[in-house]
């Protein structure tokens, strides 16, 4: 092998950018497929790179997959990696968490959750 194709392999050994490129869910308050005793004030999303604001989402459902949350999502001022949208009381029952995220890097990853929400 060539020297300068022995060092274009070792750095993309060594530095893989492929694998730092998009922002995944990191932790969730409610934790993922947790059950909470009260209702929650927030859902707050952890993300692994920071955020594009006027591009990422975040919504809570009920079961009947009508929007619970105050629609009133923002990130954290002072951290760009987490994400919240505040609750109003909510009932026991099952919800679920719908995410959508633009990272600063410009990649867009989504997914979703349930918790649940016991007396």
């Amino acid at each position: 092998m060539k020297p300068l194709a022995r060092t274009v392999a070792l750095l993309a050994v060594l530095f893989p950018t492929g694998a730092l490129a998009h922002a995944f869910l990191d932790r969730a308050v409610p934790a993922v497929g947790s059950t909470v005793h009260g209702p929650p004030a927030e859902v707050r999303l952890r993300f692994t790179q920071e955020l594009e604001p006027a591009f990422s989402t975040v919504r809570v459902v009920d079961r009947d997959g009508r929007q619970v949350d105050r629609m009133d999502k923002q990130l954290d001022r002072g951290d760009a990696t987490l994400l919240k949208v505040s609750l109003p009381r909510l009932a026991p029952g099952i919800y679920r968490v719908l995410w959508r995220v633009l990272s600063v890097d410009t990649h867009v990853t989504e997914g979703d959750f349930t918790f649940e929400v016991t007396p």
